[in-house]
């Protein structure tokens, strides 16, 4: 299994596929589980099947990853569509993120399929994961509602090290503008845009929530962008700046927002409010079979597909590292792959 994850690996680095543009890997995919003798299905560039006993008197546990990628970074020093085995790593971008949770959930749903598992299975590799893209997850999920496909829990191939990730916060990213009067800066005429904008990002930077998540703390507010002016003699009569935001369990996003909007006076949009924290609870069976794996549940920096999933309890929790992600060369350990099928298969078999 381990062997054939492993060219599989190699077939998906060595097909180009940045978010938006993953026909190619799709197919490989599709393809693949086609030739294993399942019924594979497709919606845009996600590719689904279900397990052969499936059954609606069972669970159903989502095993789910994405086979997009981010652009290649500059700074590689060798071809990042052309996969490398050296040292007991395999180089290629998509390589560690997710390309080895992708081929390792395949083989392990491969391998349990006709197990006598207490779960019905149903694998999801999917698109447009690092855009949080409509075509990705955020399609299939309502598509599987209207096929009457339920699911109860979701396994997401990430890099965690094999380490179960517990949660993840949400995002909103905020537009916001300060309005003033422009006038002439030598008489100090009009109503300076720039210095209402820098009276709320001053609250901003102050502003505290009643509530506090058990497990992912207080939120965070960055203002990361501000532009104003046209020149230097002229008042500003606009302050744009941008807010970003990482939410938690909490709140949801639209009491965020509203809350924001209550506490400055600078007009505040909101560019979505999809990407909402993530909180499983310790005691769900999916944590208790990784602890009792040796895992140490955490809360993970960065988000993920989680995110898109909030009435869907998730565990994130795949090979390779976080830290290799988005970088140049980036690379995965064979023995990381072959761990990880192992470790699925015994974690799935516990629920």
């Amino acid at each position: 299994m381990a062997s054939q994850a492993i060219k599989l690996l190699e077939r998906l680095i060595s097909t180009p596929s940045v978010s938006r543009d993953e026909s190619g890997t799709a197919d490989i995919i599709e393809s693949y589980l086609s030739d294993c003798g399942f019924a594979a299905n497709r919606l845009y560039n996600n590719v689904w099947v279900q397990s052969s006993e499936f059954t609606p008197e069972r669970p159903t546990l989502l095993l789910n990853s994405h086979h997009d990628t981010v652009k290649p970074s500059p700074a590689y020093t060798n071809d990042p569509f052309v996969p490398v085995r050296s040292g007991g790593k395999i180089f290629g971008l998509g390589s560690n993120d997710a390309g080895a949770s992708v081929v390792s959930l395949i083989e392990t749903f491969r391998l349990l399929d006709r197990e006598p598992i207490g779960v019905n299975l149903l694998l999801a590799i999917t698109a447009e994961e690092e855009v949080s893209g409509e075509k990705g997850v955020r399609a299939l999920l309502p598509h599987l509602k209207e096929l009457g496909i339920g699911i109860d829990m979701a396994l997401v191939g990430e890099p965690t090290g094999m380490q179960p990730a517990i949660a993840e916060r949400g995002l909103v990213v905020l537009d916001c503008v300060a309005y003033g009067v422009t006038g002439h800066a030598a008489r100090n005429e009009g109503v300076n845009a720039l210095y209402k904008a820098v009276d709320d990002i001053e609250i901003l930077r102050n502003l505290k929530f009643d509530k506090t998540s058990t497990v992912l703390g207080d939120m965070k507010i960055s203002v990361t962008q501000i532009n104003a002016g046209r020149q230097h003699n002229v008042v500003p009569e606009r302050c744009d700046f941008v807010v970003d935001v990482r939410t938690t369990d909490a709140y949801t996003n639209e009491q965020v927002v509203d809350m924001i909007r209550r506490a400055v006076t600078s007009d505040v949009t909101p560019r979505s409010t999809r990407i909402r924290a993530s909180v499983i609870d310790e005691s769900h069976p999916l944590v208790v079979a990784a602890k009792a794996l040796g895992g140490i549940p955490y809360v993970s920096p960065t988000m993920s597909d989680m995110a898109l999933m909030p009435d869907i309890p998730s565990l994130k929790m795949g090979p390779g590292e976080s830290s290799r992600s988005h970088t140049a060369d980036e690379y995965v350990y064979e023995h990381e792959i072959v761990e990880a099928i192992e470790i699925y298969k015994k974690l799935i078999m516990a629920l």
